[in-house]
């Protein structure tokens, strides 16, 4: 175990953890549990400004909880130490042709840093997912088992290494999306998939926002199997892929899978929606970068702390949302998931009430503030608050798992 100690009232007292092994982590958990300490949990950091600020004296650093520690391509299955960066991960999988399906983003951008520092285990506690989340779902579906250690400092598992061992299973999903607050994660088995041999994206230009939601909705209706559908409106289309699409609006649908078969659905989207507006194609590489950079949301990654938000709502009411904000406060924006996740940049800081009570008026959703200064993310909610039922829960799993409030106390409100 490795920390720094300062003194503090006539006792050495230890700033920081570092982890090694999952004996470690309990002992930690254990003793901050007793203490009725809290406790900061972190990785590499990457995802350290979403939420609120962490009031913790003490963290938990689990940088050095590293490494593969199962990979079965014949399986599906592989496993790994909470603190494994994902690239890491996602490097040995493409060497077999294989990939999270789930496509994870990667926030380090949005924060002025680069890519590659996220972890696994950040994966689920985020519940991360991309562009392929309206086909393959997010990482609560394609996690497999955790061993966790909860905050009253008790070491569980879940789930197995297996597909078909559903143990359990429930209680590894629970964990995704709790942001660290339920339990600290020490390993994880996720199902990868084989990665497409072709990928190819239709792209149809300088489409107004309403004319692009419904082009993506006539795709994603048509037996296409688009893998892939975003809206990227003028000027924000110059700020991905290096600039290679111009400032022109830009609709995007990818088709992925077996050569002849990506062949004959872009065909089928040509004779679909060839006459809407002009058409490209883009394949290979220069189409995994451009949904790369649309996954981490590279257009606002401005090393700036302007509030950007991720709003998730029914894909035929966003553009009609984001006209009534625009006509209100100075905003960008750019649509993921067919039009269900909007990214939003705005000029000014206290717009929280607004942005929520608009998403309400257009057929309701979530409002996540992801990026803003720490004053702002102190002063108001940055997770969308819970209707009472739901928030009942919570407050129930939290007295289970965390009953002294130890685990990253007051980031999610």
């Amino acid at each position: 175990m490795h920390g720094s100690t300062r003194e503090e009232g006539g006792a050495a007292m230890t700033d920081r953890f570092q982890a090694t092994d999952a004996r470690q982590v309990e002992e930690v958990v254990r003793w901050a549990a007793a203490e009725e300490t809290p406790l900061e949990i972190v990785g590499h950091g990457s995802k350290r400004g979403i939420g609120r600020p962490v009031q913790a004296a003490h963290t938990l650093d689990l940088s050095k909880l590293s490494g593969v520690t199962l990979y079965e391509p014949e399986e599906l299955v592989l496993s790994a130490k909470a603190g494994t960066p994902l690239a890491e991960i996602e490097a040995l999988l493409a060497s077999r042709n294989q990939q999270l399906a789930f496509e994870p983003m990667d926030y380090g951008p949005l924060f002025g840093s680069e890519r590659g520092k996220g972890t696994i285990g950040g994966v689920l506690a985020a519940n991360l997912s991309g562009p392929r989340r309206l086909k393959a779902g997010a990482a609560r579906d394609h996690i497999l088992g955790v061993h966790a250690v909860s905050g009253r400092g008790e070491a569980f598992k879940s789930g197995g290494r297996v597909v078909k061992n559903v143990t359990g299973y429930d209680l590894s999903k629970g964990l995704a999306g709790s942001w660290g607050t339920l339990a600290v994660v020490t390993d994880l088995t996720f199902k990868v998939l084989p990665a497409a041999e072709t990928e190819v994206t239709f792209v149809l230009r300088g489409l107004l926002d309403e004319d692009a939601a419904r082009a993506m909705a006539l795709a994603m209706g048509s037996s296409a199997e688009v893998s892939g559908a975003a809206h990227l409106p003028y000027a924000i289309a110059s700020r991905v892929a290096g600039g290679a699409l111009g400032e022109e609006a830009a609709t995007l649908l990818r088709v992925e899978g077996f050569g002849p078969s990506v062949a004959a659905r872009v065909a089928l989207l040509r004779g679909l929606l060839g006459a809407a507006a002009p058409v490209e194609e883009i394949g290979g590489e220069r189409s995994q970068v451009l949904w790369r950079d649309i996954r981490d949301c590279i257009p606002f990654a401005d090393s700036s702390e302007r509030p950007v938000w991720r709003v998730s709502m029914p894909p035929a009411d966003g553009h009609a949302m984001v006209y009534a904000l625009r006509k209100q406060v100075a905003a960008e924006a750019f649509y993921d998931w067919q039009g269900g996740l909007i990214w939003l940049r705005l000029e000014s800081d206290a717009e929280a009430d607004l942005v929520r009570r608009l998403v309400r008026a257009h057929g309701g959703g979530h409002a996540t503030l992801v990026r803003a200064s720490p004053a702002v993310r102190t002063a108001v909610p940055v997770f969308d608050p819970q209707p009472p039922s739901l928030a009942a829960l919570s407050a129930r799993l939290k007295a289970e798992f965390d009953p002294n409030a130890i685990l990253n106390p007051g980031r999610m409100g």
